[in-house]
């Protein structure tokens, strides 16, 4: 079996491809590389710390937000049509090599 990651582009515009973890939230994944989010809640929906930027190739690939995250993401800034909330984005095998770009005002 090949190895999962994400791709990830910190707000400075540094990448990174780290390891990711079936089952994991994508907000886990990043936070505990060390990258620079500051997911206040820690996933329970309560904050939009968590912000990323889906690229585009990626969009259709992900199940769509559910109200409860679309209502966090109208409390965000600079909110664009590929905004999520990375703490409700469960990674999969299929999601390997997901590229995403952290908010600005989310970092730590």
């Amino acid at each position: 079996m090949s190895e999962l990651y994400i791709n990830v582009i910190e707000q400075d515009g540094s990448e990174h491809k780290i390891p990711a973890l079936d089952g994991w939230r994508v907000m886990e994944i990043i936070r505990d590389n060390d990258l620079n989010i500051k997911a206040e809640c820690g996933g329970c929906l309560s904050c939009a710390t968590c912000h990323v930027y889906i690229d585009p190739v990626w969009v259709d690939k992900l199940y769509p937000p559910r109200d409860d995250e679309l209502e966090m993401l109208d409390d965000a800034f600079n909110v664009e049509d590929n905004s999520r909330l990375s703490c409700q984005l469960i990674f999969t095998p299929e999601l390997n090599g997901l590229k995403i770009i952290l908010a600005p005002g989310t970092e730590v």
